[in-house]
């Protein structure tokens, strides 16, 4: 009897929590009639995510004005009779733009309003508005405009961490000038890099529609915010083969940041240049692995030089992260407030030694 008295309590306690547990299976937050746990719910539609951020996706249209060189033929016979020959011709382009601001702030890819004369953005309302350029960084190729337009709708840039690679995300723009279309596909890669396209680049890759028109759109998550602004695609002859590449949002919210408040993106400088190290080179250098980058040259009295650094160095490492390359090294830097202390790691002579410069301020693109 006192064995038994003993072990009733454990046991009934068990028999409760047990009965407890099934319940909660059966009728919890996960449960369905009948005891069979919920499967988890099928997207069969992405209409709502659209329709909160497409409004904010504009069609950007471009005007070019070009004057006829001296060399060139003569105009025809009915224009040399015209009291003022017409001289000039107006070419123009298409592409998007994002709305990121209730302000009138929106990005766009660079190359879509580079060279423009006139800039005018039309609105999915059907509300149509000239632009002014607020800035420009062709090493991102991203450009700030505004447009001075009431209730203007808005798209959030994300703030929910970098992309992964799998996340579904969805393209909006107006690809071929058909009018304003998406495509869905998911982030293919992420962290892209050395394609040619601009000086700085970290690109998200996606498999999601993106053609001649969509750049400057939005890349955007299944919640609708957005995530990239579209850039280009990698193609053998301009068609769309399934690879396509988009500014990460937090690249262009910096971008913006920078133009808004000065005119220009500011940078850290370093003053060297950089060749990625080749397996040969690796070899002859004496090095056990394949990474980092050969300082080819150092800007006489720029950071680098006054640091220390000198031409024959290996760069393998920054604040004690290894490189994979040079181009990583010079993503490092340019995301460096000037006035930054960081400390390199460099191989001279086969050992490795570390030093330690103030970052600068890199010049503007047409300066470096």
């Amino acid at each position: 009897m006192k064995v038994l008295k003993f072990l009733a309590g454990p046991v009934l306690t068990g028999i409760v929590v047990g009965l407890a547990v099934l319940w909660l299976n059966q009728n919890g937050p996960n449960g369905q009639p009948g005891g069979h746990l919920a499967s988890p719910p099928v997207v069969t539609s992405y209409a709502d995510v659209v329709a909160k951020a497409a409004p904010a996706v504009v069609n950007i249209y471009t005007t070019q004005i070009v004057t006829r060189s001296n060399n060139e033929l003569p105009a025809p016979l009915l224009e040399q009779y015209m009291q003022e020959p017409r001289r000039e011709r107006i070419l123009s382009s298409l592409g998007s733009g994002v709305i990121v601001s209730p302000d009138g702030y929106l990005l766009t890819s660079y190359h879509v309003i580079r060279d423009a004369d006139e800039i005018l953005v039309a609105l999915l309302d059907g509300r149509e508005s000239p632009a002014r350029v607020v800035g420009t960084d062709p090493e991102t190729d991203l450009a700030l405009l505004h447009i001075s337009l009431e209730n203007l709708p808005v798209v959030s840039l994300s703030n929910d961490g970098p992309v992964r690679v799998g996340d579904v995300v969805l393209a909006i723009g107006n690809p071929l000038g058909v009018g304003q279309t998406v495509s869905m596909g998911i982030a293919s890669a992420t962290g892209r890099s050395n394609l040619g396209i601009a000086t700085f680049e970290n690109f998200i890759q996606t498999d999601a529609a993106i053609n001649r028109g969509n750049s400057g759109g939005a890349l955007i998550d299944t919640r609708g915010n957005l995530i990239g602004i579209n850039t280009a695609i990698l193609s053998t002859d301009g068609s769309w083969e399934g690879i396509g590449f988009a500014t990460p949002a937090t690249t262009a919210r910096n971008v913006m940041n920078d133009l808004i408040e000065h005119g220009r993106v500011i940078r850290g400088w370093l003053g060297v240049t950089v060749k990625d190290v080749t397996p040969s080179m690796a070899t002859d250098l004496g090095l056990r692995e394949v990474r980092g980058g050969l300082i080819q040259e150092v800007a006489l009295q720029g950071p680098a030089h006054k640091g220390g650094v000198r031409p024959g160095d290996v760069l393998v490492g920054i604040e004690g992260q290894l490189l994979r390359d040079g181009y990583e090294a010079m993503n490092i830097i340019s995301a460096a407030r000037p006035g930054t202390k960081m400390e390199l790691t460099v191989i001279r002579n086969r050992e490795e030694t570390v030093v330690t410069v103030e970052i600068g301020t890199r010049p503007p693109a047409n300066e470096t």
